[in-house]
């Protein structure tokens, strides 16, 4: 139960020159079409296990939102079979199903009920559908009357409120305030460590590397790529910046990590170094320890202006510190072709145990999308090492002391009480 196969999946819709096409086709089926065909989805195939989180990724346009109601079922397919065990609570557009004249309650009876589920049981997890959603005396208002981040925070409790053996997030996560937002996934990660399969698109980077244990690029309604999260949302990122006759290729590196690079090849990197106070390399760092990054580059062709930009990542790809020379103000501007320069940055190593990444840019502008010369992710890699410092916890040693004042308990006085 909770896992779902799709193989030769493919979605097209009818385009027709006008109306009057749509209609004459209808009443004269046979002869030839009066209609086209455009493919929104093809030849898409892959299988999720029960219990695994999948992310989707990708452009807008992509066929993402169609994938989703392909396997919720509120589409049918054109080609292709999808095989889906177990029930399926799907959160695909804010509000989807509500009637915005009923009110909250009534919706969420009604909801519950094309999930599935029996009027008892709406009636048992009601209360639970109300605390979740948090909205006080607006469950019994119109639903015309919610703002979208209480329509979503209602149809998420609906939902989720008995956990299904499959569930279908799209964007609607993405409404609302970081409230609920981490509420949300904190059940979607309790759900998950029950056995729940997600299947959930997202624009957040966070989201999809922390929930998920892989992801799924979509482009021009193909399966572009599919892998790790880090490395899928590396080459997405790559592919964001994907102009004016740019590259993308990944490499693989010695610990099984992959690098993506990409850019138009007017400046590149030459080499790049992670140094610590006596000139060595730094693979394994102290924390606190003094660090030096060093980037020697090379602008292959004239360039007006350059900007270098590194930005340190942990094992998940989460950004814990970036910057460059446009922010420090500090960009080189009018290079000749062939000159080279060498930059070196200097910081201490205030992180917490662990590995972590570093991710090089060159561009034009203070971001890559502008201007993309050269992007490489996971350039360099290191790991930090506790041995001097207290045992904290996190990603970031912030040094602290504590001063800690004892107050003497006042006694009461007992000098004016009289015997009896």
């Amino acid at each position: 139960m909770g896992d779902i196969r799709v193989s030769g999946l493919g979605k097209a819709y009818k385009q027709y020159p006008g109306q009057w096409s749509r209609l004459a086709e209808w009443l004269m089926p046979v002869g030839k079409p009066r209609h086209v065909e455009r493919w929104v989805l093809k030849d898409i195939d892959f299988h999720l296990h029960a219990g695994e989180a999948v992310g989707i990724v990708g452009a807008n346009g992509a066929g993402k939102s169609t994938l989703l109601k392909l396997i919720a079922g509120t589409v049918r397919p054109t080609c292709g079979e999808i095989v889906a065990g177990g029930r399926v609570a799907a959160m695909l557009e804010l509000g989807m199903g509500f009637h915005p004249d009923f009110t909250g309650r009534q919706n969420a009876v009604m909801g519950g009920q094309l999930l599935g589920l029996s009027l008892e049981e709406i009636a048992r997890l009601m209360p639970a559908i109300e605390a979740f959603a948090e909205i006080g005396e607006y469950i019994d208002q119109p639903v015309r009357t919610y703002s979208s981040g209480m329509q979503m925070r209602l149809a998420f409790s609906v939902a989720t409120a008995q956990r299904p053996d499959i569930l279908i997030v799209d964007e609607a996560l993405s409404v609302g305030d970081s409230y609920f937002q981490h509420k949300s996934f904190e059940r979607i990660r309790t759900f998950r460590r029950e056995g729940t399969t997600l299947l959930i698109v997202s624009h957040d980077r966070y989201a999809i590397q922390t929930v998920c244990d892989r992801a799924i690029l979509m482009d021009s309604g193909r399966i572009r790529m599919q892998g790790p999260p880090v490395d899928v949302l590396d080459y997405y990122n790559a592919m964001m910046a994907e102009h004016n006759h740019q590259m993308i290729r990944q490499q693989a590196l010695a610990d099984g990590r992959v690098t993506t690079i990409s850019g138009t090849g007017e400046a590149s990197i030459i080499d790049a170094r992670l140094l610590n106070q006596h000139d060595l390399p730094a693979d394994t760092v102290e924390v606190g320890e003094p660090l030096r990054l060093q980037v020697r580059i090379r602008a292959n062709v004239a360039l007006s202006r350059l900007v270098l930009g590194f930005l340190l990542k942990d094992r998940l790809g989460q950004a814990i510190y970036g910057i460059n020379t446009h922010r420090l103000e500090q960009p080189l501007e009018q290079l000749t072709a062939g000159e080279e320069v060498t930059y070196c940055f200097s910081f201490p190593a205030r992180l917490g145990k662990g590995s972590y990444s570093v991710s090089l840019s060159l561009s034009r502008e203070d971001s890559h999308l502008d201007k993309n010369f050269e992007w490489r992710d996971n350039a360099l890699i290191f790991h930090v090492f506790n041995t001097r410092q207290e045992d904290f916890v996190g990603s970031s040693w912030l040094g602290a002391e504590v001063q800690i004042t004892r107050h003497a308990q006042e006694r009461p006085d007992t000098s004016s009480a009289t015997s009896p």
